[in-house]
């Protein structure tokens, strides 16, 4: 960074995923820079960092178990935000996700530093057992209680937080971590059957291969709609998480069985969208705000999906995606034999209707506009 860039007031951005920061945040950060704002990113390394190496901003790279209940790895970590915020002494900390939002929130806090708090879910916690669940939702209510402002991506989760005494000052609703619907553009929709006759209908998982995203549900649907479907193609898009590890060989032992093709995880999903005709989105028990759904129904493919938080929120059923009942793989079954029965035609419709749904509702420049103006609220201060 040059000498005199330091004058302009620094933003820091913390969150524990370079997809985080590339696939979700990299508007929001060409945005601060371009209102004359310098930026701190505060994340692990990872591959998507090779892909924003257009922008000038300063790196930190901190050690996040973002799964792990290690007391010892989680004070280590609060004290390496303590140490990156003393020596930079940025003038607004905005926090995504869980350890991001608590420690690096307590830390910024502590130093008398506003801090922008943002809810991508509550969901996963909600799933903890009784003690751990208490302590981080105890956790939360110390963060968020003290932050300028607190961002939610769902209505439900807002909600939640005030009923439970979470939030006291500044709270804003968010249309998630919205869309760029110039990078996420209305996509041809490809020809396709029934399942039985004509072209092949294909569906996409995108999402980290994890239990609580609902990836059982979606093998489950797969296995009996391949044996009366057989010319349709179950895709799954997405990295295995470390803690899930036996969902390798099952995939593997899957894929060679030609129930689903595991694809990885990709720097680019949208070729694999192209090809699709929907996007199955099974979570278990909902998200932020799924960003997944959003940038398939951006791209024109009709969504598939449960009634969670974060998910409801990104369709209308019957107009441009389909519902079925989280966590029930029959529902999710009949649904997709639904889908499979509409005229080819008709699914173009729905996506192409989903488009124009998203871009009124959704585009990431709502969500850009809303943290530069609540910067330049709390920089006025």
């Amino acid at each position: 960074m040059k000498e005199n860039e330091r004058k302009k007031p620094l933003i820091a951005l913390v969150t524990n995923n370079d997809d985080d920061v590339y696939c979700f945040r990299k508007e929001i950060i060409e945005s601060l820079i371009e209102n004359g704002y310098s930026v701190l990113i505060s994340c692990p390394y990872g591959e998507k960092f090779k892909l924003i190496e257009d922008i000038e901003y300063i790196y930190d790279d901190p050690v996040i178990d973002r799964r792990g209940t290690s007391v010892t790895a989680d004070a280590k970590l609060f004290f390496h935000y303590m140490s990156v915020l003393k020596k930079y002494r940025p003038d607004v900390v905005l926090t995504y996700t869980v350890k991001p939002n608590v420690y690096c929130g307590i830390a910024s806090h502590i130093l008398k530093i506003p801090v922008i708090s943002n809810v991508t879910g509550f969901g996963s916690v909600l799933q903890k057992s009784g003690m751990i669940r208490k302590l981080i939702m105890t956790l939360f209510k110390i963060s968020f209680r003290r932050s300028a402002c607190v961002m939610f991506q769902n209505s439900t989760n807002m909600r939640l937080a005030e009923d439970s005494g979470m939030v006291k000052g500044g709270r804003m609703l968010i249309p998630g971590s919205g869309v760029n619907t110039d990078r996420f553009p209305l996509i041809k929709y490809p020809d396709g059957g029934d399942g039985i006759n004509g072209g092949k209908v294909v569906f996409n998982y995108i999402g980290r291969i994890l239990k609580e995203k609902g990836v059982d549900v979606y093998i489950e649907a797969a296995k009996k709609i391949k044996k009366k479907y057989p010319n349709t193609e179950f895709n799954m898009l997405g990295f295995i998480e470390p803690t899930e590890i036996h969902y390798e060989k099952e995939l593997k032992e899957l894929e060679k069985d030609g129930i689903i093709r595991y694809l990885g995880s990709q720097k680019d999903v949208r070729p694999f969208i192209a090809l699709s005709h929907a996007t199955i989105h099974p979570s278990m028990y909902g998200e932020g705000m799924s960003n997944v759904l959003l940038e398939s129904a951006s791209s024109g493919r009709p969504v598939i999906t449960t009634d969670n938080p974060g998910c409801r929120e990104t369709f209308i059923d019957g107009e441009t995606g389909l519902l079925f009942k989280g966590g029930d793989a029959d529902s999710l079954y009949n649904i997709i034999e639904k889908f499979l029965s509409m005229p080819n035609e008709a699914r173009a419709e729905m996506g192409a209707k989903g488009r124009e749904y998203i871009k009124s509702n959704f585009s990431r420049t709502i969500v850009a506009d809303a943290y530069l103006k609540k910067i330049g609220e709390i920089l006025s201060k």
